[in-house]
C-alpha cells in the first residue's frame, strides 16, 4: 500500500515541478495517465485475496433518491441532518456504526428522499485511509452529493473535499465527456477531432493510451477534451453526480455577504441552528435531483395524490413505471391511460413506449 501512496506522492511532486506549455503537455498527460492508474489501484486494490475485507459498511437503498452529506466535523452537518429530517421526516433516526448514519427520510413533494452523513470522507481517504473506500462506494450510489461548509472559511475547505471526491472518481456538476472510445483487434490509434483542440494531439492521445496497453482503437473527440477528459473515458468508472455547496452558519455575518453569496452558482446559504432558508434548500435539491412524479389512478375511483410513483426523469416511460411497481406488471400490460402534460388528449390511450412528464396522471389496463 505504502509504495503504490510513494509513487502517487512522486508523481505528483513532479507534476507540480513541471512547466506547463506545448513542448510538455505530452509528458503531462502520460503522468496523468500513470497517476488515474494509482489512484484505481488504491481504491479497488489488485489481488482480491477473498474474504477480510473488514467489516461490510452498506446502507440499503430506501426512497426515491440518495442524498450524500459531505463535510469537515463541526461545520454543522449532523445540526442540519436532523434538523431537515427533524422538520420533515417520519422516521427517527437508526444508527448503524459510528462509521454511517441515516438520520431519516425527508418527505418532499411526495417524494422520500433518503439523507445520509459519509463521514470520514475528508482526510486522505482515497489513499485508502481509514473506512475511506466503503464510504465512498456509497457516495457514488447517491443521487447528489451536499457539500456542507462552513460560510466563515469555505474556500479551502471546499478545494480539499472536492480533491477527495475527484480522487474517487466522482466528477461533480459535469456532463461526462464528449468523446467516442472504441478498443479494436487491429489498425492503431484513429484519431478523428470534430472541432479545434487545444489539449491533444495525437501522440498525447497515443502515449495515454499506450500507458493502459491500449494499441488499437478509434478515438472521436467531439468537444475541445483535456488529457483528463480522455483518462476519464478509458478508466471507465467515472460518476457524474449534481452538487450543491450549503454555506452553514449564516447568522454570522452580514446581509451585503450574504447577498454576494447568492451569486456563486450552486450554493445555498442556510443556517441549520435556526432553520433559516430550508425551503430554498429543499426546492434546490428538487432541482436538481430531476425527479417525476405520476400519480396513479385506480379505475372508476380520483387520482391519488398523496403517494406518487417517482422516477428519474432519464427513465420515464410507462413500461419504467409499471416496473418500478412490480415486475410481472408488465407482462399483464394491455395499454395505459394517461391525462397530463404529455399527452394531446385527457385521457389518452398509449403504450408501454410513451414517455411521461412530471405530475402525470395514470391507470393502467390489464389483459
Amino acid at each position: 500500500m505504502s509504495t503504490t501512496l510513494a509513487k502517487i506522492a512522486e508523481i505528483e511532486a513532479e507534476m507540480a515541478r513541471t512547466q506547463k506549455n506545448k513542448a510538455t503537455a505530452h509528458h503531462l498527460g502520460l503522468l496523468k495517465a500513470r497517476l488515474a492508474k494509482l489512484r484505481r489501484e488504491l481504491i479497488t486494490p489488485k489481488g482480491g485475496g477473498g474474504g477480510g475485507t473488514g467489516e461490510g459498511f452498506d446502507v440499503a437503498k430506501t426512497g426515491d433518491a440518495r442524498i450524500g452529506f459531505v463535510g469537515f466535523p463541526s461545520v454543522g452537518k449532523s445540526t442540519l441532518l436532523s434538523n431537515l429530517a427533524g422538520v420533515y421526516s417520519e422516521v427517527a433516526a437508526y444508527e448503524f456504526t459510528t462509521l454511517t448514519t441515516v438520520p431519516g427520510v425527508v418527505r418532499y413533494k411526495g417524494a422520500k428522499i433518503q439523507l445520509l452523513d459519509l463521514p470520514g470522507i475528508i482526510e486522505g481517504a482515497k489513499d485508502g485511509k481509514g473506512r475511506g473506500r466503503q464510504v465512498i462506494a456509497v457516495a457514488r450510489t447517491c443521487n447528489l452529493i451536499l457539500i456542507v461548509l462552513d460560510v466563515l472559511k469555505p474556500l479551502g475547505h471546499k478545494k480539499i473535499i472536492e480533491n477527495e471526491l475527484e480522487g474517487f472518481g466522482i466528477r461533480l456538476n459535469k456532463q461526462p465527456p464528449n468523446i467516442g472510445f472504441k478498443k479494436k483487434e487491429k489498425g492503431g490509434i484513429n484519431l478523428t477531432a470534430t472541432c479545434a483542440q487545444s489539449e491533444l494531439d495525437t501522440e498525447t492521445v497515443k502515449s495515454i493510451l499506450a500507458e493502459y496497453k491500449i494499441h488499437n482503437a478509434d478515438v472521436t473527440l467531439r468537444s475541445d477534451c483535456t488529457a483528463d477528459d480522455l483518462i476519464d473515458v478509458v478508466e471507465g468508472n467515472r460518476v457524474y453526480i449534481p452538487c450543491i455547496y450549503v454555506l452553514n452558519k449564516i447568522d454570522q455575518i452580514s446581509l451585503e455577504e450574504l447577498d454576494i453569496i447568492y451569486k456563486v452558482p450552486h450554493c445555498v446559504p442556510i443556517s441549520a441552528h435556526h432553520r433559516w432558508n430550508f425551503d430554498d434548500l429543499l426546492e434546490r435539491i428538487w432541482d436538481y435531483l430531476r425527479l417525476v412524479r405520476i400519480y396513479t389512478k385506480p379505475k372508476g375511483q380520483l387520482p391519488d395524490y398523496t403517494a406518487p410513483v417517482v422516477l428519474p426523469d432519464s427513465r420515464t416511460t410507462v413500461e419504467d413505471f409499471c416496473t418500478k411497481i412490480h415486475k410481472n406488471l408488465i407482462k399483464e400490460f394491455k395499454y395505459a391511460l394517461v391525462w397530463g402534460s404529455s399527452v394531446k388528449h385527457n385521457p389518452q390511450k398509449v403504450g408501454k413506449d410513451h414517455v411521461m412528464e412530471d405530475e402525470d396522471v395514470i391507470q393502467i389496463v390489464k389483459k
